[in-house]
């Protein structure tokens, strides 16, 4: 919960939180934020004609003093520009039995002026009483491909008490980023999605050369190797890289490992797929509980070295068929002791190609190798640092490429690989 001038903050499922006093529960959970139906045959949005009014007058209104700020629009490792806005409403001015605030709003791409994108969110208001003090926050979020959108907001209580604002965005890649393939098509408007385990569409996969097999072992662990929770931004980085290699035409068979180095445990296992089932993952993953130690792990003086290496060797080597390539991926893994050198040679007849997609968000910070950047240099393999969206895109680039050339011995333009 966040925490701030002694108030409590309640997760509203989606994109909108509500900020309210200490020790007032919420009575109700409200939808996510979603995109408002439409009907008749030319596909109008029905609203309320003040809501509408208001709207198109495109007024500033403070009958509610709200303060809205925008959101500019920020690249995810989701290859998706996301962007929304950021509302506070003093405490008092909700002050009495519960309330519903509802926002509606437009978001109209400028080169497609006749296709504006309606959404609408709904927040419960628990009985405030009237010497609370303090403000109320509240978030929207939507996504954006490339392009210029004007927004139209507005916020109405039970009352029909209204604030409104409207203000313009701007997505753009820079100009060295432009052969980027965004993960949602320009002047697109969307809701943003808040189901991060959902099941990747199917893949039309490509039928003029031989399928790919590869297996992907992540370590699903925060930045912090001492953060008693893995974040929400650790973990969707973490999906966006499986899901980049999901979405592969050149890959047929998946075969996935997550781990946790903390509790030194495999936490879900995937093999020889067809696609890779991204919800049965995410329950996997409910079981991470950082908070506690387990008193035989603490018993064990090298027991995270010997977790590793157990875990590298035995996928390395037992693997049959072998993939065409593994890849790592995660954040750092910093050992004292390291991966044991016996463990290495065991790995020297191991021909199968690797690569390491080192998630760190603050490379300058932590510039050495790990533990498992160790091993892929002993094996020959290639190491590629995550740290902002374009890196994702680049480097896995890069590893495809090298994989088919290794595969296929077919010469693959390079890219720019960190």
């Amino acid at each position: 919960m966040a925490m701030r001038n002694q108030v409590i903050g309640f997760r509203i499922p989606g994109t909108t939180s509500l900020i309210v006093a200490a020790g007032l529960m919420s009575t109700g959970i409200s939808p996510a934020q979603s995109l408002m139906p439409v009907s008749g045959p030319g596909g109008v949005v029905r609203l309320f004609s003040s809501d509408a009014a208001i709207l198109e007058s495109q007024e500033s209104r403070k009958d509610i003093p709200c303060t809205v700020t925008p959101n500019k629009p920020v690249l995810g490792f989701d290859l998706r520009y996301h962007s929304g806005y950021e509302v506070t409403v003093p405490l008092k001015e909700l002050a009495g039995s519960e309330n519903l605030l509802t926002m509606v709003f437009r978001v109209t791409p400028q080169d497609r002026p006749d296709d504006p994108i309606y959404m609408s969110q709904h927040v419960g208001v628990p009985a405030i009483t009237d010497d609370e003090k303090g403000p109320a926050y509240l978030q929207g979020s939507f996504d954006v491909g490339e392009g210029k959108y004007h927004v139209d907001w507005l916020m109405r209580d039970r009352a029909e008490r209204v604030c409104s604002s409207n203000w313009d965005i701007e997505a753009e890649l820079p100009t060295k980023d432009k052969q980027m393939a965004l993960d949602i098509a320009p002047d697109v408007v969307e809701p943003s999605d808040t189901e991060p385990f959902r099941q990747e569409p199917p893949v039309e996969r490509a039928s003029h050369e031989p399928p790919l097999n590869v297996k992907v072992m992540v370590n699903f662990a925060p930045q912090d190797s001492d953060a008693a929770t893995l974040q929400p931004l650790d973990t969707n980085a973490l999906l966006s890289i499986l899901r980049n290699i999901a979405r592969e035409p050149r890959i047929c068979k998946f075969s996935i490992v997550a781990f946790n180095m903390q509790e030194q445990r495999v936490l879900y296992r995937q093999d020889g797929a067809s696609q890779i089932d991204f919800p049965s993952l995410g329950k996997a993953l409910a079981s991470i509980n950082l908070g506690t130690v387990d008193l035989k792990r603490l018993s064990q003086k090298h027991g995270d070295s010997e977790f590793l290496a157990h875990l590298i060797t035995t996928e390395l080597t037992d693997d049959k068929p072998p993939a065409d390539a593994v890849i790592f991926a995660g954040p750092k893994v910093v050992l004292d002791d390291g991966i044991p050198p016996d463990t290495l040679k065991q790995l020297s007849d191991v021909k199968t190609p690797v690569f390491y997609m080192n998630y760190n968000l603050n490379p300058q910070g932590n510039p050495w190798r790990d533990a498992i950047g160790n091993t892929v240099k002993y094996m020959k393999g290639a190491e590629f640092t995550i740290s902002r969206p374009r890196d994702l895109f680049f480097s896995w680039t890069e590893i495809i490429g090298r994989i088919v050339k290794l595969k296929f011995g077919k010469p693959v333009p390079s890219s720019s690989a960190q």
